[in-house]
């Protein structure tokens, strides 16, 4: 495996995920061990009620390159993410789920393209999901490609890489899973390159996913705000 010159902090939101939580961890640490220059992990416990923060502290007292950032209550996805991005020391941010389904490993297919790019997006190549959740995520890309008129493969695929100066444009409001929107809307707005690269994808073998109809109603909510917000942005 090559090793990349870089210096790199990984985001892991999590809630309720004691039964993934530690692998997680320990897996990309022994991975970024041999990926990157330099590393630090930080899980955004946001608000678990489950063993997810015992889990963490006691693996913060074992890895001298990984922090936890834990609130009291349950705060929201985008939230999350927008604690661990301000929190990361690192230029290169990169985050995704807790849930073990993906492949950090795939992170070095990320790197091979950030030299040339502000953000690099994965799309899942084989999605290991229900119907229920293809489903919900098809007709959210439509929406989506309507509304903000730009098109990417899988917008809420959670493995994404920035260069973290992105965000001294782009200010995260949305709280919930319409994140991943917010963030590659605003950044074509600001005229930041982007580019998509195919990762691995698992079925979800411990816990439940987080996401479902209940879901919708807010996330038409925060797609007609940050439209709004869009259009008050002057582009470069």
């Amino acid at each position: 495996m090559r090793r990349f010159d870089k210096d790199i902090s990984i985001v892991f939101p999590a809630y309720n995920e004691e039964e993934n939580i530690e692998i997680c961890i320990l897996v990309a640490y022994h991975i970024l061990k041999e990926l990157v220059r330099d590393f630090e992990i930080i899980v955004v416990n946001d608000g678990s009620t489950d063993m997810t923060k015992e889990i963490c502290l006691g693996l913060e007292k074992r890895l001298d390159n990984f922090r936890l950032i834990s609130k009291e209550k349950n705060e929201g996805y985008g939230y999350a993410l927008r604690d661990g991005f301000s929190a990361a020391r690192f230029e290169l941010v990169f985050f995704s789920d807790a849930d073990r389904q993906f492949d950090i490993i795939n992170l070095k297919d990320l790197l091979e393209y950030i030299d040339a790019y502000d953000i690099v997006i994965g799309f899942r190549k084989k999605r290991q999901d229900s119907l229920k959740r293809k489903f919900l995520s098809w007709g959210y890309n439509m929406l989506v490609r309507l509304i903000f008129n730009f098109y990417v493969t899988d917008i809420d695929c959670a493995f994404k890489i920035f260069r973290k100066r992105i965000f001294d444009k782009i200010t995260i409001e949305s709280q919930y899973y319409f994140v991943n929107t917010e963030i590659l809307a605003k950044a074509r707005r600001f005229g930041f390159s982007i580019k998509e690269v195919g990762v691995s994808h698992f079925p979800r073998y411990e816990g439940e996913s987080k996401v479902g109809f209940l879901e919708i109603p807010i996330t038409l909510k925060e797609i007609m705000r940050i439209y709004r917000s869009l259009r008050a942005i002057n582009s470069p």
